[in-house]
């Protein structure tokens, strides 16, 4: 195995929650609160990613380099088989933005107004460089979400969306389902 991702005797030192089979995480990534956080087998986490607070990553998962998933109490959950671009920011957590109350980690609670909600991607969801996914959100299975996309409300399954907020582009096929099917099977 290459030096550039901690070893498996590193990752269970990290404490975290759960740590699955074969999975990859770059010496470059930071992780802040491994407790909270549980891995599936089969992940790959590349350079300078940041996962700080509850989150539940599947199996079979990239998560490409400069992402960051702010998972907070509420948590981030990706299904089995997600796949996330570089430079995608996830928030489960998040300071009002509205001047009536101040915001940042520095300040104490008593003078900030947090928005807490749970994010959570079904299986097969993959997510375009540079998106966005603010709190409360579900996007469903076998979701699509094209680069630069704003994510602020809740997406359909086998959907394709994209845009500043996202849309509905179109329907995304499920022909996919059969190739996993077939990729499971030669593994056993």
């Amino acid at each position: 195995m290459s030096n550039n991702f901690l070893e498996y005797d590193e990752l269970k030192e990290l404490g975290f929650n759960r740590i699955g089979e074969h999975v990859l995480i770059s010496r470059k990534a930071s992780i802040y609160g491994a407790s909270n956080i549980s891995i599936g087998d089969h992940v790959r986490i590349d350079d300078f990613c940041i996962l700080s607070g509850k989150i539940e990553v599947g199996s079979f998962i990239h998560i490409a380099a400069f992402c960051a998933f702010y998972g907070g109490t509420a948590g981030i959950t990706a299904g089995d088989f997600c796949n996330f671009s570089s430079r995608i920011s996830i928030y489960a957590i998040s300071d009002d933005y509205s001047g009536e109350t101040m915001t940042n980690p520095m300040i104490p609670d008593q003078y900030k107004r947090l928005q807490n909600g749970k994010v959570q991607m079904g299986r097969h969801v993959i997510i375009g460089s540079g998106s966005v996914i603010l709190p409360e959100v579900e996007i469903g299975e076998g979701c699509s979400v094209g680069a630069l996309t704003l994510i602020n409300h809740n997406l359909p399954a086998w959907s394709i969306c994209a845009g500043i907020p996202a849309k509905v582009i179109k329907p995304r096929s499920k022909n996919l389902l059969i190739l996993e099917k077939e990729f499971l099977s030669e593994r056993l």
